[in-house]
């Protein structure tokens, strides 16, 4: 256990704590499930870069990065789904096709594997990622402020950037759909001849 585990390992502790915040609908809980899930989100990155600057890359590592991202999208997206947010509903398949392109790759990636190969992250999972992470922060954020009478200036500017009425949360969705296909065909298509073999 190092330090880019650790902080994947907190990554999963955050996340319960979000679900667990949501479950208490108003500000506070709002409040605390934008937090614990925009750190969250920040330790996606940190625990990566720390592994690579420090040398620390372990399969470990590898295997726990992947499985924690996972989690927390896709307990973001099975609340939005439930939750309409200001009227905006994510529509259920969409969560659904979301979470069956992460057991698509993660079963490709375990043939890989087996046949002695490594299935490579593309730079559209990277950014399908990015923009499932800011549809969820931009629910969460208007979820918070709205919920507040008197939020001030910044919380008003903030409340009306994600308003469901304006352009980032249906641009944040939509493009993350789209990426979470493409991607998911391109893993297929990258792994076309393990899977001739199956």
């Amino acid at each position: 256990m190092n330090l880019p585990n650790a902080i994947t390992l907190s990554r999963l502790f955050l996340t319960a704590v979000f679900v667990i915040a949501v479950g208490f609908p108003g500000t506070a809980g709002y409040a605390v499930a934008l937090v614990t899930f925009s750190v969250a989100a920040a330790t996606d990155w940190l625990d990566g870069y720390l592994a690579r600057k420090l040398g620390l890359v372990t399969p470990l590592g590898k295997l726990l990065d992947p499985l924690a991202d996972k989690i927390l999208v896709c307990a973001a997206f099975v609340y939005f789904s439930a939750q309409p947010v200001g009227g905006y509903h994510c529509p259920v398949w969409v969560t659904a096709t979301i979470i069956a392109r992460e057991f698509l790759v993660t079963g490709l990636r375990q043939i890989a594997v087996e046949a002695g190969q490594v299935l490579a992250a593309d730079k559209l999972g990277k950014w399908k990622t990015t923009f499932q992470l800011t549809y969820c922060i931009t629910g969460l954020v208007w979820l918070t402020f709205s919920s507040i009478e008197n939020p001030g200036v910044i919380g008003g500017l903030l409340r009306d950037l994600a308003n469901p009425k304006n352009w980032l949360m249906p641009v944040s969705l939509w493009t993350a759909v789209a990426l979470t296909l493409i991607s998911g065909a391109n893993y297929v298509w990258a792994s076309r001849n393990l899977l001739k073999g199956r």
